[in-house]
């Protein structure tokens, strides 16, 4: 009998480490300095542990100083005429900027638990930091918390001149992979827009292996930068046998370079940009003959799911070219709090400067595509801080607008502000249904929406997404801003589209009341969405408290029965339970009526239902703003 027990044991021993024969994807993690973890490929292969070593191979980008054979080679510990020769160059080739180079490494299983090869790094004035050296200098081969384990020094106490060890992550191969043709495996360092299909294709292998090989359950799993994954091999990397990664174009950018290579990004775009103008032809057309919302619902459907798909091109900026566009951050650029206003040429951006670990953020807005989201224009890191360049709004949040002095029927009438609810129920529509994967914003408040030059609203701050795909999500971590949060996210983290779809709610009582989220009244503080929700519920004189409680110029009593049907609208987003909101699909359809409706009955807005010449997504401009007049 014991014996039996021990043979069961045995074959369940057999079969975990069986399991364990993929190396499992620590995602974002690895950017975490504090975490114990070390995040090194754990020792699985088929010999001893204690004896295991093998030839590996890593993916290094060029960027001076490491743009030659020697000095990418001196970097890495490895052996120079080896990298020559698996690159194809000589030893003293140099390398052009970005370059993708092989370099191998011996893989060693040295403290029986992490596999590594050792190198060693001496410290300058431009990596001062784990993670500098880790993400920058090494590109992700490496991580924060194996280099603070490897090495005595503090992470207060790095001096120029210090010699790191740095232990760089690589693998030997499963058993399991050996027997189905594997022989190394390459550790790859991932770059923004990067994806598992892709990368298979580029080193001509399976998604399935790349896949199995580490642990993803997905077939199309998010990858963020600065991380590693392995692919599996069945022989040595070839530069000749790859698909170089495609060269991307910058933008902005104040000099235009004069070399072809643009061109190789410029036909592909030229095309895309043709295909888009035709679809908009053809939508333009279909949108004369439209005569009711549901039809036009339906050909704004087909068409977020084409945009969907346009991709979008992130720039890692030079932290000069930085200080160049606001003038070294000049008090004078300053837009709001660390947000500053920079110059590339005649292009206007925002600059601004953040904690490290945004990677999740950058990642989701180099996937997202939308003319309601603002738009990220690339990223920079500098010593301990990260900066972040979007797209200029030059009228500034939606709170500041509203609470301006200079009311007038012009800038704060009412056609006006039901376009920004529309713009911001698209943007969030989009997030929910079309985004892959799709996201919850879980921030959606009046001073994270912007206003551009022609008061056309857009969605900023995701910081707090989530990745949800419809699924509740729990969270202990509870962020955001007093008066817009959802009762069941406060309560216990819930975090869903109905999230998103509270707030939004609260954002439309702002808009109609002209009140902010949380504001006094006899003295203290009271909730707006539980101001409303109150009158909602008294009855008889419900409608006329509402009524009363509408911003709306004299001028503008034509619009009152539409105010009203969006404050009706407004309400049912805040209610209290979540399953009695309705869905940003739901939100949109409703918004369309008003603003058909609206655009029948109020004399001085355009009576053409028309499409923006910047946004054909939206269905319906009640106001043309092109034409002076058109604002109620």
């Amino acid at each position: 009998m014991k014996w039996v027990l021990f043979n069961i044991i045995i074959l369940i021993c057999f079969q975990i480490s069986s399991i364990r024969s993929q190396q499992q994807y620590t995602a974002n993690q690895v950017l975490n300095c504090k975490t114990k973890d070390e995040f090194l490929y754990t020792c699985t292969g088929h010999h001893h542990h204690h004896h295991l070593s093998c030839q590996s191979f890593l993916i290094f980008k060029s960027k001076p100083p490491f743009d030659s054979v020697t000095t990418i080679a001196a970097l890495m510990s490895s052996n120079p005429q080896e990298l020559a020769r698996i690159n194809h160059v000589t030893e003293t080739a140099v390398f052009p900027i970005d370059k993708d180079v092989v370099i191998p490494v011996n893989c060693s299983c040295s403290d029986r638990y992490n596999y590594q090869a050792i190198t060693t790094f001496l410290l300058s004035p431009l990596g001062k930091t784990y993670f500098i050296v880790a993400n920058l200098t090494f590109q992700g081969l490496s991580t924060c918390s194996s280099l603070m384990h490897a090495n005595r020094y503090s992470e207060f106490d790095l001096e120029d001149g210090f010699e790191l060890k740095v232990p760089l992550r690589c693998a030997c191969p499963t058993k399991d992979q050996v027997l189905s043709g594997t022989k190394y495996l390459l550790t790859y360092s991932i770059v923004f827009k990067d994806n598992v299909p892709d990368i298979a294709r580029r080193f001509n292998v399976s998604v399935e292996s790349v896949l199995k090989a580490n642990g993803f359950s997905e077939t199309d799993p998010t990858l963020f930068p600065f991380t590693t994954i392995l692919i599996p091999l069945t022989e040595e990397p070839s530069i000749s046998r790859r698909v170089i990664r495609p060269e991307t174009s910058t933008v902005p950018s104040a000099k235009r370079s004069k070399s072809k290579k643009p061109l190789k990004v410029g036909v592909p775009v030229v095309c895309s940009l043709l295909v888009f103008l035709g679809v908009l032809v053809i939508y333009m057309r279909k949108g004369k003959k439209v005569q009711d919302s549901e039809e036009m619902s339906h050909s704004r459907k087909d068409l977020l799911v084409e945009i969907a798909s346009f991709e979008r091109i992130i720039k890692a900026f030079s932290f000069r070219e930085l200080q160049k566009a606001t003038k070294n951050f000049d008090h004078k650029r300053r837009i709001k709090g660390s947000v500053y206003r920079g110059e590339f040429g005649n292009q206007i951006v925002a600059v601004k400067k953040t904690g490290i670990d945004v990677s999740m953020q950058v990642n989701m807005l180099s996937k997202i595509n939308h003319i309601n989201l603002t738009k990220l224009y690339g990223f920079c890191m500098n010593q301990d801080s990260l900066y972040l360049v979007f797209e200029y709004m030059k009228m500034g949040s939606l709170r500041d607008w509203l609470r301006s002095g200079k009311r007038s029927k012009e800038t704060h009438g009412f056609c006006k502000r039901v376009q920004i609810a529309m713009d911001v129920a698209h943007g969030l529509h989009y997030l929910h249904n079309f985004a892959k994967p799709m996201y919850v914003h879980n921030n959606i408040n009046s001073s994270n929406i912007l206003l551009d030059s022609k008061m056309r609203a857009k969605i900023s701050n995701f910081s707090h997404a989530r990745t949800t795909d419809h699924v509740r999500v729990l969270t202990t971590r509870i962020v955001g801003s007093r008066g817009y949060m959802a009762p069941e996210y406060v309560g216990n983290g819930s975090v869903n589209s109905k999230v998103d779809v509270y707030s939004f709610g609260v954002v439309m009582l702002e808009l109609i009341s002209g009140k902010d989220a949380v504001f006094i009244e006899g003295g203290q503080e009271v909730l707006l969405s539980t101001t409303m929700a109150t009158i909602m519920d008294d009855g008889g004189n419900a409608e006329k408290e509402l009524r009363c409680m509408i911003d709306l110029a004299d001028e503008e009593d034509g619009s009152m029965e539409y105010a009203v049907q969006m404050m009706k609208l407004s309400l049912t987003c805040v209610k209290q339970d979540p399953e009695s909101r309705p869905s940003m699909d739901e939100v949109v359809s409703s918004l369309v009526r008003i603003h058909v409706d609206l655009q029948r009955t109020v004399d001085r807005c355009s009576e053409r239902i028309i499409l923006t010449k910047s946004d054909p997504f939206n269905e319906i401009n009640v106001c043309d703003d092109d034409e002076e007049g058109c604002n109620v």
